[in-house]
């Protein structure tokens, strides 16, 4: 299992990074099969709120990637958000 973490242009704390590999360590204890995870960081527009853009995408090997986006008020709470999303997409896979 590998997660890679890309922050887009703002140095990323490693506070932020381990509850990212802790979050998606915790989908891949549900789903064995994913074999990469790749997290990219962006802030949108820095004067507003909801801001903070997080785009998860998961490998499963022999099928398609999954992706899921999604922006919040912080990075923890888009990351929680987009593993939510991504957990649904990977039922509905395992159901079929």
């Amino acid at each position: 299992m590998d997660i890679r973490i890309q922050a887009i242009h703002f140095d990323i704390a490693d506070a932020l990074t381990a509850f990212i590999n802790k979050k998606v360590e915790r989908l891949v204890r549900r789903y064995p099969e994913i074999s990469v995870a790749d997290a990219t960081l962006k802030v949108v527009k820095p004067e507003t709120a909801m801001n903070k853009e997080v785009v998860l995408k998961i490998t499963l090997p022999g099928h398609e990637d999954l992706v899921a986006t999604k922006v919040a008020d912080t990075f923890e709470e888009a990351v929680d958000l987009a593993l939510e999303a991504l957990d649904r997409q990977l039922e509905k896979r395992k159901g079929k």
